[in-house]
């Protein structure tokens, strides 16, 4: 998906813009859908998950309001083809993955491609990272059921979460939350669909690693 059909379904932020245009997106598919890796919809990437799609990545990313100097959580790393976009527009991006066997897949490719600000852990995303926080923004790429207690104790003041909330279907809303000391601003964006997010680690394979830390 380019960079003007990003902009006609109102996505404004240049940096947004071009970090979409610059991370090859085809890199994080599985090969025979490298022909299809710009069409606006998800795509399977293996372990009954999915790559979402560039419309969506886009308006994540841009409702983070970032600058260049944050600390970013991601729960879900999946391809690790959003840590990928965050790198480009973040200091540091934390992302937690359940699923040991694309926790590694995604860690390999972003090194093969020189995104070295980011660091990948095997966990449960529900409890998020805490060691590292507190974050400046968090994105969650999984539908929860609620809102994290965890995740808003690791936001910083000030600090914005994007998350999917909803059991399944189009039941689900994309939400935009800003801590404001002790209080949530929250608001509606969007209806949407994503895989649940689930907790605890999937069974590792062997000799796989667990996590990559700074």
């Amino acid at each position: 998906m380019g960079k003007r059909k990003l902009v006609l379904r109102e996505i404004s932020d240049p940096r947004v813009l071009a970090a979409m245009e610059a991370v090859p997106r085809e890199r994080f598919v599985p090969a025979q859908y490298a022909e299809d890796a710009y069409g606006d919809h998800p795509l399977p990437i293996g372990y009954g998950q999915t790559i979402s799609q560039p419309y969506i990545v886009a308006l994540m990313t841009q409702l983070l309001e970032l600058k260049g100097h944050e600390k970013v959580l991601e729960v879900g790393a999946g391809s690790g083809y959003q840590a990928a976009i965050l790198s480009l527009l973040a200091h540091e991006v934390y992302t937690v993955e359940r699923i040991p066997q694309l926790a590694e897949k995604a860690r390999q490719r972003l090194r093969e491609l020189g995104y070295h600000n980011v660091y990948i852990r095997v966990g449960d995303g529900y409890e998020g990272w805490p060691e590292h926080a507190p974050y400046d923004a968090i994105i969650v790429t999984c539908a929860a059921e609620e809102i994290p207690p965890p995740l808003v104790e690791q936001l910083a003041d000030g600090g914005r979460l994007v998350i999917p909330v909803g059991e399944s279907g189009w039941s689900q809303r994309l939400m935009f939350i800003r801590k404001r000391g002790t209080e949530l601003e929250q608001r509606e964006v969007a209806g949407v669909v994503f895989v649940p997010l689930v907790r605890g680690v999937a069974r590792p394979p062997e000799n796989a690693g667990g996590r990559d830390e700074p």
